[in-house]
């Protein structure tokens, strides 16, 4: 049985959510356990049954508006998210899965499972859409401000392996976001890291990529500083958005519009479910010896569920134990 620890308690919406998403997942997924950390009172009556699932109580969870996540995690190890994060640290479960806030997710993996001895940094790494359906790894969006080149070597590697057996892409490819795609562009560090990845035999390096590129690119993975990829990353949130709204609009502004929408409902369901993020259901910390998902903390039920199905994913592929093996090594990580 694969365990999965869930912090019950994280998100906007508390348990109401994850433990629904839970029970979806329990119900799909027939090798998994879960552990719900939160709440007793709040969780046991929205708990379906009880096969394969507990609960471990404590009323103390994580506020989304958290502002000082370091103090935080250090001051409440009884909380929620600290909990599930140690129970992955002592090896009790295989995998975490939260919506909590993001820097106190990665903060409290930081600080609590400890990053791999071989990383020099951790990062948050989602799944991000294509064109082709295939998907892609953006990294980091959002857990390191400034990164060397030698820590963007690092995840390019840790994240060269998350593609090959999560994505299944035979020989990944790493592109260097930038602002353009010769070689020079950029920052001093830019163009350090684009020498440094351009000389490394532990990846594929395809060179610069501009951003207008990441939906059409044939890159595999695309890197970068945590500033500048979350940015990216919001942006082709927000844009997405934007554009499902002005295409609604224009369908409902004519007859002609609603007449059209009748017989491209199916087409534009498809492509709805191409740009949506809940089908991913989260994204990775890079850099620790256990998997763990901070899913959005809007999920609902069914985005939930598919963070807990990707953390499966990542503890039945044996991912973080091949990630150590391509990984190389060093004597002070």
């Amino acid at each position: 049985m694969i365990k999965i620890a869930v912090d019950a308690m994280g998100g906007d919406f508390l348990c109401d959510t994850t433990v629904k998403g839970s029970m979806q997942a329990i119900q799909e997924f027939k090798d998994i356990e879960i552990t719900l950390y939160g709440d007793e009172e709040k969780i046991k009556p929205l708990l379906t049954n009880s096969e394969r699932i507990k609960v471990v109580h404590t009323p103390k969870y994580v506020d989304m508006g958290e502002h000082d996540p370091v103090s935080y995690i250090r001051h409440n190890p009884d909380a929620s998210l600290c909990m599930a994060l140690k129970a992955g640290r002592e090896k009790e479960v295989d995998a975490v899965v939260s919506a909590g806030p993001t820097q106190c997710v990665i903060v409290g993996a930081h600080l609590i499972v400890r990053k791999l001895k071989q990383m020099r940094r951790v990062a948050l790494c989602p799944i991000i859409p294509s064109v082709d359906g295939r998907g892609r790894l953006m990294l980091d969006v959002g857990a390191n401000i400034e990164l060397r080149p030698e820590h963007i070597l690092d995840l390019a590697v840790f994240a060269t392996t998350v593609s090959h057996e999560i994505l299944g892409v035979d020989k990944p490819k790493v592109g260097l976001l930038n602002i353009g795609t010769e070689k020079g562009k950029g920052r001093q560090v830019d163009q350090e890291t684009y020498d440094l990845l351009e000389q490394s035999s532990e990846i594929s390096f395809y060179g610069n990529v501009e951003t207008k590129e990441i939906l059409t690119s044939e890159c595999d993975i695309f890197i970068t500083d945590g500033f500048t990829g979350n940015m990216v990353m919001k942006t082709m949130e927000g844009t997405a958005k934007a554009m499902g709204k002005m295409l609604e609009e224009e369908i409902k502004s004519s007859f002609g519009g609603i007449l059209g929408y009748l017989f491209m409902k199916k087409n534009l369901k498809r492509f709805k479910k191409r740009m949506d993020a809940s089908e991913i259901g989260g994204a990775m910390i890079v850099g620790i010896p256990v998997p763990v998902i901070k899913a959005h903390g809007s999920s609902d039920a069914y985005a939930f569920k598919n963070a807990i199905r990707q953390a499966r994913s990542m503890v039945e592929k044996d991912l973080i134990n091949k990630v150590v093996s391509a990984l190389p090594k060093k004597e002070n990580a």
